[in-house]
C-alpha cells in the first residue's frame, strides 16, 4: 500500500500533499494548504513553511523557532473542523483545525513522551498572485466534540470513550 498522507486526507502522500511539497503544484485552496503544512511540520520540512508564510507576516528567528518545534515535536493527527472561503476564486481564506502531537524527549531520541495533547487554531490565509500563503493564527481552548463523535487524536474512538 502506498504512504498515506500525513494531513489524514485518506489519499496516497504521492497524490495529496507531496506535489505542493517538492514544488510541483502550488495549494489550490487555503485548506489544501493548510493540509500540505501540516504534512511539512510532520516531515521538518522548514524551507517548505517559511516558503508558503507570507512575507509580511513572518520574523526575523522563524527559521529558528521551526527547527526547534519540529526536533522536539511529533505531530499525530490532524483535524479539519471548519473552512471559510479559500476557494479558488477567493482571495482570502480561514481554517480551524486541531492537531495532535507529542513532544519528544530529546534531539538524541525522537521517542514521544508525555500525554497526547492538541493544538486548537483558526488559521488565516490570502492568495497573493495566484499563490496560497499562511499570515497568521489565533489559538483557540482545547477542542472538544460531541460525545458521539470521533475524538480529535484521530484514535477511531468515539470521544466519550477516549478522552472524554
Amino acid at each position: 500500500m502506498k504512504q498515506p498522507c500525513y494531513c489524514g486526507s485518506q489519499r496516497p502522500f504521492s497524490q495529496c500533499c507531496e506535489p505542493y511539497l517538492v514544488g510541483e503544484r502550488l495549494a489550490p485552496t487555503a485548506e489544501s494548504l493548510m493540509r500540505s503544512r501540516y504534512s511539512a511540520f510532520c516531515q521538518g520540512n522548514i524551507d517548505y513553511l517559511l516558503a508558503t508564510h507570507h512575507p509580511d507576516y513572518r520574523l526575523p528567528d522563524d527559521r529558528t523557532g521551526l527547527k526547534r518545534s519540529v526536533k522536539s515535536t511529533r505531530w499525530q493527527n490532524l483535524l479539519v473542523i471548519s473552512k471559510q472561503k479559500g476557494q479558488g476564486r477567493d482571495n482570502t481564506g480561514v481554517v480551524e483545525f486541531v492537531a495532535a502531537y507529542q513532544s519528544v524527549g530529546s534531539i538524541l531520541s525522537a521517542q514521544p513522551i508525555g500525554p497526547l495533547q492538541q493544538m486548537h487554531e483558526r488559521s488565516q490565509f490570502i492568495k497573493k498572485d495566484d499563490q496560497w500563503l499562511y499570515t497568521e493564527g489565533t489559538m483557540l481552548p482545547p477542542y472538544q466534540p460531541k460525545r458521539s463523535e470521533g475524538c480529535w487524536c484521530g484514535s477511531g474512538k468515539k470521544y466519550k470513550q477516549c478522552h472524554g
